[in-house]
């Protein structure tokens, strides 16, 4: 497939807002997230705009560090993380039509990476096909795959529930679409997800499904 040009960049740091771009300076040294989802946003932009984009993407963040291969699971710094996921971000927007179109998407791919992992393949395993049970699993599964912050599955009925994130750096968007493609890793149809603050690092989502 062919894409169309990409317009070169200037660094990061001179590079319009973002859905991410607020969350960058927030965490501390010691918060990480596993290097698969690093390859994850990657391996989207260079799918939705093509190599050229890639390599655009990298000149952005400034620093050879981030044209290395990532170790699936070692950690690395979240401000990192956030740094890339903003350059994809900006990199993807013009392609998918916005900058929360371009988060949603990124929080999908994560799962989309996670769920063909060994440690995503056996929460399958044991949800079954059952939206409810994975959804049950969501704790177990962030704290795979980053070490910091809080999140509670609250059940609402049979096809609903109240999920609960605390102290997360990731924009609303972002974990809108972390959950959207969760559900549709399950049996669920029509899974609709709403969010809301609660607080600069909290926030909190109904999820539903027929």
């Amino acid at each position: 497939m062919s894409h169309p040009p990409v317009p070169a960049m200037s660094p990061l740091s001179d590079q319009g807002s973002s859905a991410y771009a607020r969350y960058i300076p927030l965490p501390f040294p010691e918060d990480a997230v596993r290097g698969m989802f690093f390859t994850s946003l990657m391996n989207l932009v260079r799918a939705q705009a093509g190599e050229s984009a890639l390599r655009q993407c990298q000149q952005m963040l400034g620093d050879r560090k981030f044209q290395r291969s990532f170790m699936a699971f070692a950690n690395y710094p979240a401000t990192d993380f956030l740094r890339v996921a903003h350059a994809a971000s900006v990199m993807l927007t013009p392609h998918l039509g916005g900058p929360e179109k371009a988060a949603r998407l990124l929080g999908m791919a994560t799962v989309r990476d996670f769920t063909n992992s060994m440690a995503g393949r056996t929460l399958l395993s044991l949800a079954g096909s059952s939206p409810m049970r994975f959804l049950s699993t969501l704790p177990t599964g962030y704290r795979a795959a980053v070490n910091f912050g809080e999140r509670k599955v609250a059940p609402q009925g049979d096809k609903g529930a109240i999920i609960t994130f605390r102290r997360d750096f990731f924009p609303l968007v972002h974990s809108e679409g972390v959950l959207l493609a969760v559900l549709e890793s399950t049996s669920a149809k029509n899974a609709r997800v709403r969010s809301r603050s609660l607080g600069p690092l909290d926030s909190e989502y109904e999820v539903s499904w027929e």
